[in-house]
C-alpha cells in the first residue's frame, strides 16, 4: 500500500495495534486510567540525578507560558498547559532527583523556526530527556498563512532538526508527538483531509527511523471521543481543552515510564 492509498482508517488502525503494541501501552484508554491511578509513587527509571526534560514544540505546548520566565520547574514558565501537568507529576514523584524541567513551546512554530532558535532553546539546555510535538503549523499554516511548504518540507526540516541534535546530544532520549486534528473542530475542516494525514505519516515514519518513543495522539483522541464529543477534548479541534491537557499529559507519562535507562 502506498502513502497515497493510505486512509484514515488505516493510518488509525496501524497506530492502534503496532504502535501502541511497540510502545507496550496496549490499549489506549486503559493506560489512561492506570497512568492516572498508578504514576503517583511509582519512579521513572530513565530519569536520574540532575537530569534536563525539555518539552518543545508549538502553541499545543506554549499553552501560553510565561516567555520571560526561563527558570526550570517554574509555574509560569511551564503554562498551563499538558507540559506543566507533566512536569508536576515528574517533580512529585521524583523529589530526590532534582530534576529541571524547561517547557520551551512558542505557538505558531513549524519545524524550520523551531531550528531557528534551537541552540538557545534546547542545545543550550543539554536536555537528557527532549519531548518535541510540531507539524500542525507545517500544514495549517498553508491554508491560512500562504506558508508554501510541504510534507516533504516538513519531514527534511524535521529530520536536519533531529541530526543536529543528536550531533550535539548523542545521548538525549527523544520523544515525539504525533500532530493530531479533531475534524469536530471551528479550526478544522474539509480541507485538511486527506493531506494532513501525510504528516502524522511522516512523523510516525521519522520516530521509527530514528528509533525514538512515539506518542500517537491523534489516536489517543479518537479514543476519547468515545467517551465525550471531540469538542469536550479540544475545543477548536487542535488546541487541548483542560481535560485535553490531562490526556496528553497521561499519554506522555506513560510513554516516559515505558522507557527504561
Amino acid at each position: 500500500m502506498g502513502v497515497s492509498d493510505y486512509t484514515r482508517r488505516d493510518f488509525l488502525k496501524s497506530i492502534t495495534t503496532a504502535t501502541l503494541a511497540a510502545m507496550g501501552l496496549g490499549t489506549t484508554l486503559p493506560v489512561m486510567a492506570s497512568a492516572a491511578q498508578g504514576n503517583q509513587g511509582s519512579s521513572y527509571p530513565i530519569l536520574h540525578r540532575n537530569d534536563v526534560v525539555l518539552f518543545q514544540g508549538d502553541s499545543i505546548t506554549d499553552a501560553g507560558r510565561n516567555r520571560e520566565d526561563t527558570h526550570p520547574n517554574s509555574q509560569g514558565g511551564l503554562g498551563p498547559g499538558y507540559a506543566f501537568l507533566a512536569a508536576a507529576d515528574l517533580l512529585a514523584v521524583e523529589p530526590g532527583k532534582s530534576l529541571k524541567v524547561f517547557n520551551r513551546g512558542i505557538s505558531g512554530n513549524k519545524v524550520f523556526q523551531l531550528a531557528a532558535r534551537w541552540q538557545e532553546d534546547c542545545l543550550a539546555l543539554q536536555p537528557n530527556i527532549l519531548s518535541i510535538l510540531v507539524g500542525v503549523n507545517d500544514f495549517w499554516h498553508t491554508l491560512t498563512h500562504g506558508y508554501n511548504g510541504t510534507v516533504e518540507t516538513y519531514e527534511k526540516d524535521f529530520r536536519a532538526l533531529l541530526d543536529s541534535t543528536l550531533e550535539t546530544l548523542p545521548d538525549v532520549t527523544l520523544i515525539i508527538g504525533e500532530p493530531y486534528a479533531m475534524p469536530e473542530g471551528r479550526a478544522v475542516n474539509d480541507q485538511w483531509f486527506p493531506t494532513f494525514y501525510k504528516y502524522q505519516q511522516a512523523a510516525h515514519r521519522i520516530a521509527r527511523d530514528y528509533k525514538t518513543a512515539f506518542i500517537p495522539y491523534q489516536s489517543i483522541y479518537d479514543e476519547a471521543s468515545k467517551r465525550a464529543p471531540q469538542t469536550y477534548w479540544t475545543a477548536d479541534g487542535v488546541h487541548p481543552t483542560t481535560a485535553g491537557c490531562h490526556l496528553m499529559a497521561q499519554a506522555w507519562l506513560s510513554t516516559l515510564h515505558s522507557i527504561r535507562s
